[in-house]
């Protein structure tokens, strides 16, 4: 079954006519245009991409299976999908609800001869089993980061700023072959390594500190994320402590993931041998999440998710402990999901405590 018509089965499960798909993403990942100006309609029998004239050839290059309608003003998209959905005879008609803002929502509200049905994350249940394409490009992503772990780790040292090493690393990302999109990242020194997403900032980089990074490559857009804790010189003995804990809490969490968990399942991994080591109140986020064309996507993990691991999804496992004015820890792995426990993982730089 292809993704169009299991799209189609799951508006006739929601008693639905059509799906209007304005997320950015789920346009890409259910017709492959990467422009930045379209709209998706996916009926219970058709599937049709608008876009302007300024992506009428890109369109007709990268989307396939889809009927393709250009028109000549973006200004006039709306009045155009608006136009469509009537002559189409649709009745319900599914919108993102959590995509689609308050201005649009009335103006289609008002206009349309159909009932507007809000549905949340109508997409996220394909987007996060990935397809071998998917796969291939988030292997290619972590490869990326993985060399840009290795140099920066050469590039790093005492008197250079946390905003010095970010701009090398983004340097090193988009050479390597990383799209020129890319994100934002954490480099966080010292006492700023308390901060579990501490931007980049002027702080001077010293001897002796621990220092975060958090930083992931865009592949064809598709996300790696991973994070590695260094030091610098011989930090405080609680962080060199801590540090222990957290990989040893990331290597469990590997080894006993399994499909079938929930989310608050796998969180809990990390979360109770952390707890047990007497450093529970500082692990204050979430356990890991999915990665794809988001750097975050279904599934996530926490105390209260209830999503469940399935084979083939591409996840991140990233135990961490904060303390204020002392300094952080945090290790973050990219795992693709397996049948059995045997999961591979894609991110395999250095974890342990490196001194620089």
């Amino acid at each position: 079954m292809t993704l169009i018509s299991s799209i189609q089965k799951k508006l006739r499960e929601n008693d639905v006519d059509a799906i209007l798909i304005t997320n950015a993403l789920n346009r890409r990942y259910v017709s492959g245009f990467t422009g930045s100006a379209g709209i998706v309609i996916i009926t219970t029998t058709d599937a049709i991409f608008m876009t302007d004239f300024r992506y009428e050839n890109q369109a007709y290059e990268q989307v396939k299976g889809f009927e393709i309608i250009t028109y000549k003003q973006s200004d006039a998209m709306y009045n155009n999908v608006i136009r469509k959905i009537d002559q189409l005879n649709i009745n319900r008609l599914a919108i993102e609800s959590d995509d689609l803002n308050y201005e649009k929502f009335i103006m289609l509200s008002e206009k349309v001869n159909a009932t507007l049905v809000p549905i949340s994350a109508f997409l996220s249940e394909f987007r996060a089993i990935k397809t071998p394409e998917e796969i291939a490009k988030l292997k290619k992503a972590a490869e990326i980061t993985e060399k840009a772990f290795v140099e920066i780790c050469e590039f790093i040292r005492p008197g250079l700023s946390e905003l010095e090493v970010a701009n090398q690393l983004n340097f090193i990302l988009r050479r390597e072959g990383g799209d020129m999109d890319g994100r934002q990242m954490t480099v966080a020194s010292g006492y700023r390594s308390a901060l579990p997403h501490g931007r980049p900032s002027n702080k001077i980089i010293q001897d002796n500190e621990m220092i975060i990074l958090d930083f992931g490559a865009l592949y064809q857009g598709y996300h790696s994320d991973i994070t590695r804790t260094i030091a610098i010189g011989n930090p405080p003995e609680e962080l060199k402590k801590i540090h222990g804990i957290v990989l040893e809490a990331l290597t469990y969490s590997k080894e006993n993931i399994k499909v079938g968990m929930s989310g608050k399942e796998v969180d809990a991994l990390a979360r109770d041998y952390i707890h047990e080591k007497g450093y529970g109140e500082y692990f204050g986020h979430g356990g890991g999440h999915g990665l794809g064309l988001a750097i975050h996507e279904n599934p996530f993990f926490s105390l209260t998710s209830d999503h469940i691991l399935q084979e083939n999804m591409v996840i991140t496992i990233e135990p961490g402990i904060y303390i204020t004015n002392l300094g952080g820890v945090r290790i973050e792995d990219n795992l693709i999901i397996k049948k059995d426990t045997a999961h591979e993982n894609i991110t395999n730089s250095p974890r342990n405590l490196v001194f620089f």
